[in-house]
């Protein structure tokens, strides 16, 4: 775990309320480094189980002297930046500003269901204490922040406010959290076997790099936790799947790696990529060299 502590202050320091973490590794590895994590307000989502299928225990276990069934998965853990915001000189967690926000006005908490058009819903789930709070939609924060402006105490305006100036817009709030897009059909079990083929990188018959991520997992959660045009960060590069994947979907990447033959290699297999985009894709290629 002291082994990654600087990695992960640098991440949190960095990171936005926007920033999605994903931790892959076996599942002693990541109860190991949770604590960290956690104590760096990195709030666990979900656990992910990459199934690389039968065909993966070829040659890779001996059940009489391990003495446990053989290992054909890997975990991919799905972490978000928890979010504080200001209230009354200290930083408070999301959920609690919004109640004590709303509280600071004066008003009844029911009166949020009026604001919102809704029967109970705002009052049970924007303003609960438990642990199921639900984020508001952009649309009912503006109607929540409209209506505590116009009918609260008029000495505490603005509410809702970061800078005590103005209240925070729909598209503000919206980036108060995590992006992510669910894909249809695709669950927290991935069933994909180990990179094969063309894109398994090998010298003289021999795999480069044992534990090769496939660029189809890769773009499956690149794609879930950010938009065209966001930045991914890959600090553990290897082969630097996460840039060539980043860079499919049309998202910047900055990687590093340790190792200069993984990354003479890595560097290679990118400039094999964009010269075979710059023959069928010349916009991708200009998007690339810029």
């Amino acid at each position: 775990m002291d082994w990654y502590r600087p990695h992960v202050e640098a991440w949190s320091r960095h990171a936005t309320p926007q920033t999605t973490l994903w931790f892959w590794n076996t599942e002693i590895g990541w109860a190991n480094v949770h604590p960290l994590l956690a104590s760096q307000d990195w709030e666990y989502r979900s656990c992910h189980i990459w199934d690389k299928g039968k065909g993966h225990v070829a040659g890779n276990a001996n059940t009489k002297t391990l003495r446990k069934f053989p290992v054909v998965s890997e975990v991919c853990v799905q972490y978000v930046r928890k979010t504080r915001l200001p209230f009354k000189e200290e930083m408070i967690p999301i959920k609690q500003w919004l109640r004590a926000e709303w509280e600071r006005s004066g008003l009844p908490l029911s009166l949020a269901n009026q604001a919102c058009g809704l029967r109970n819903a705002a009052t049970r789930k924007y303003f609960t204490r438990c642990h199921l709070w639900y984020f508001p939609p952009s649309q009912h924060f503006e109607k929540l922040v409209a209506f505590v402006n116009k009918h609260g105490e008029k000495q505490g305006l603005p509410y809702f406010s970061l800078n005590g100036k103005q209240p925070l817009t729909g598209k503000e709030w919206e980036r108060m959290r995590a992006k992510f897009h669910c894909h249809y059909g695709v669950t927290n079990v991935w069933l994909e076997p180990p990179v094969r083929g063309s894109e398994r990188l090998k010298k003289r018959n021999k795999c480069i790099h044992l534990n090769q991520k496939p660029l189809r997992l890769l773009e499956r959660i690149i794609s879930a936790s950010s938009d065209p045009g966001d930045t991914i960060w890959e600090p553990f590069g290897g082969l630097c799947s996460v840039a060539l994947a980043s860079y499919n979907l049309r998202r910047a990447c900055f990687s590093a790696e340790i190792l200069p033959e993984y990354y003479q290699y890595a560097k290679k297999r990118f400039e094999h990529q964009i010269f075979n985009n710059s023959r069928t894709q010349p916009a991708i290629a200009e998007l690339a060299a810029s």
